[in-house]
């Protein structure tokens, strides 16, 4: 039972979809659920999201502003990746969730994948409504994957570049935009890699645009950082064991470690993207409809 839905977040409105298990009667636990880096709900969330229902799980999954078929905020430009309006805006979406009179407001969990993995972990962090949170081969070394996937002679490049389209964005004119992917490794993209481009280029034609603003790409954003405050909030993180993209799992266990109990995290086959289809999305869905399943199951009693 899926329903189209829209929410405001604070003068922006956000649009996904509401899923309510079958036969699901009286209040019942919900997941909210959004996608990566410049990603539409379209791109492999729903598989999730039945998941979770078929299990009992409401869930609310929606587009990021800017994104898909939400809104960008009044003077902002579409396709701008900025990681603290999508935080606030996970925020809003546990708010229309505890608004739903089928949704019980004490249980909410979290789940994000890639970019919005790490998002999911700042919100933990900071939002006690979340009673539990899963990200899945989530973001969590932004300077750290830059250095990576940059070659140092090029760094200087893109600093340059972001400084001129600060200037040219205060003379009014139009956002620097950057490709998302690119089939030839040589030419500027924020993910130059045949895996990425394979994921993405299926896309092509739909409501996902390959390109970001070049804003988007600045540095500045940690969220592994925020995972040693997660706690007592219940954590699931998802690692690919092969993700040369994102978070390679050394690095993915690294940030792990920094978070306290209570936590768990599991290892699937493949890379950043295999997360998504076959045995590797058997594996990470389920993990995270077991883990949801046992930490939103039993009402979470008010504080004395």
């Amino acid at each position: 039972m899926r329903e189209d839905i829209e929410f405001d977040a604070e003068g922006v409105t956000l649009r996904g979809w509401f899923y309510k298990p079958d036969n699901a009667s009286g209040e019942v636990p919900c997941v909210v659920m959004t996608h990566g880096f410049s990603c539409t709900k379209e791109m492999g969330l729903e598989p999730y999201a039945d998941a979770f229902s078929a299990a009992g799980l409401a869930c609310v999954v929606y587009d990021n502003r800017g994104f898909g078929a939400s809104d960008a905020a009044l003077g902002k430009p579409r396709l701008e990746i900025d990681p603290w309006d999508q935080i606030h805006d996970y925020q809003h979406a546990i708010t229309y969730a505890q608004s739903r009179p089928d949704v019980d407001a004490s249980r909410i969990g979290v789940w994000g994948s890639s970019y919005a993995g790490g998002n999911s972990f700042v919100v933990a962090a900071i939002d006690r409504r979340v009673k539990a949170v899963c990200g899945q081969v989530p973001a969590v070394a932004g300077r750290r994957t830059f250095e990576t996937n940059v070659p140092k002679e090029f760094w200087q490049m893109a600093w340059d570049g972001q400084a001129a389209d600060r200037l040219a964005r205060a003379r009014g004119e139009a956002p620097a935009m950057i490709p998302v992917v690119t089939a030839d490794p040589t030419q500027p993209a924020v993910m130059p890699t045949p895996d990425a481009y394979a994921f993405f280029s299926a896309y092509e034609g739909t409501a996902w645009r390959n390109e970001v603003t070049l804003r988007s790409t600045e540095l500045g954003y940690e969220a592994g950082e925020f995972l040693k405050f997660v706690a007592p909030t219940p954590l699931l993180m998802v690692i690919a064991e092969d993700d040369n993209i994102v978070t390679p799992a050394d690095w993915a266990k690294e940030a792990y470690d920094t978070a306290a109990e209570p936590k768990r995290h599991v290892s699937i086959p493949g890379g950043h993207f295999d997360a998504y289809t076959g045995h590797s999305f058997e594996l990470s869905s389920g993990a995270a409809r077991e883990f949801f399943l046992e930490h939103l199951s039993n009402k979470v009693p008010a504080p004395a």
